[in-house]
């Protein structure tokens, strides 16, 4: 029972630095202001890591590695954490352990991801109908709108209404089991044949 408690918590709280992480990663990668109420809440929620990190971890193609590597570190150690307070007897290759852990761990940062865009775009269609012009719709709309972009050239519009949310909703959906099956994967390295 307390281990179920501090697994809910440390899930909560490892969560949610995620998703600022990777909130952050899709502001810079996509060149989002953060001066808005949502950029300058990502921005004060990860200063605290993301700073110190760009001394060591440089950019790569534009992409701002220093907030992508402490979101997977996190979730490779939930990961770790789950796996240990659920009594998991771990395989006797120690190199193969580590690979299942940072495997799964990056499954996990996929998956995290993906319901981030997932949540982004919905948002934004929903505050397309209730609050266009809102403080938050073009924040949402700008960090949706590269992933709307393929579906909307292929999908057209039926009597004004943007359908390609739905069409990305469920090719999210779909890439989410693709996920569960990926971990199963690394599984299979952690606890040996």
């Amino acid at each position: 029972m307390l281990a179920n408690i501090l697994l809910l918590i440390l899930d909560a709280g490892g969560g949610f630095l995620t998703l600022m992480l990777l909130a952050r990663f899709f502001m810079q990668w996509q060149r989002v202001s953060f001066r808005n109420q949502v950029g300058h809440f990502v921005v004060s929620t990860t200063d605290w890591i993301v700073l110190p990190l760009r001394r060591f971890v440089p950019g790569l193609f534009g992409l701002d590695l220093a907030s992508l590597l402490p979101a997977w570190v996190v979730q490779v150690l939930l990961v770790f954490t789950e796996l240990v307070l659920n009594g998991a007897v771990f395989g006797s290759n120690p190199v193969s352990v580590m690979l299942g852990l940072w495997g799964i761990g990056l499954v996990e940062l996929l998956r995290m991801a993906l319901y981030l865009v997932f949540a982004v775009v919905l948002m934004s269609a929903v505050l397309s109908w209730v609050s266009p012009h809102g403080p938050a719709a073009p924040v949402l709309n700008a960090l949706a709108a590269p992933f709307l972009k393929p579906f909307r050239r292929l999908i057209p519009t039926v009597a004004n209404v943007d359908l390609s949310p739905l069409v990305l909703l469920l090719v999210l959906q779909i890439l989410l089991m693709v996920i569960g099956g990926l971990r199963n994967n690394f599984a299979l390295l952690l606890f040996g044949n």
